[in-house]
């Protein structure tokens, strides 16, 4: 299974002021946008000063990739794919995970910024590959784990990119793309039987 946020054992406090932080965060996101958001904003939304802020996030940018990776890490647990092992439907929907995830992300914050995809981008990829990595080791396969999941990882999230760019009529819907896109990904990890 994936480490959770919380693999080690925090005092209740630190995980309260954590979550007052990460809650104001994703409150003032779409209202202010990532670029007009301060860290003051922020402070003063959780009701805490600049001091506890910086206590536990380095600055907006660090807060802004907890805030993905925790948010990516949630639709995972929610499906339970972290708990999973490999099958041709898990890597179906775990397509379809990050379809929803990368174009709710994307209007999420209004503000594209270069910085922000870069940071959803680096938190899913990690987040996948850490994923198939784990599905890999429990199957019985010659391949290296580690690249055939960073292979994959890479593979969904370019493939999701460019799904994600297609407007209107054009773009298909995330299941259907999930099948379409699924010989590919399950060739890079050589498990599935694909026909």
């Amino acid at each position: 299974m994936l480490p959770t946020l919380q693999d080690e054992k925090e005092d209740p406090r630190v995980t309260r002021t954590r979550s007052l932080i990460l809650t104001a965060f994703d409150e003032l996101l779409p209202e202010k946008g990532f670029r007009s958001l301060t860290v003051q904003d922020i402070t003063n939304k959780a009701e805490i000063n600049r001091a506890t802020f910086y206590a536990h996030f380095n600055d907006k940018y660090d807060l802004l990739d907890q805030s993905i990776r925790q948010t990516f890490r949630q639709e995972l647990e929610k499906r339970t794919l972290n708990a999973c092992h490999y099958t041709d439907e898990n890597l179906r929907i775990l397509i379809v995970t990050v379809c929803e995830f990368v174009s709710h992300a994307h209007t999420h914050c209004t503000t594209a910024q270069p910085q922000f995809e870069a940071l959803v981008e680096t938190q899913v990829k990690k987040q996948l590959q850490e994923l198939l990595q784990m599905w890999l080791e429990k199957e019985e396969t010659d391949v290296d784990t580690n690249t055939a999941a960073t292979a994959a990882s890479w593979a969904i999230y370019g493939l999701v990119l460019q799904w994600n760019r297609e407007k209107g009529t054009e773009r298909l819907s995330a299941e259907l793309f999930a099948d379409q896109v699924f010989p590919l990904i399950a060739a890079n990890l050589q498990l599935a039987q694909v026909t």
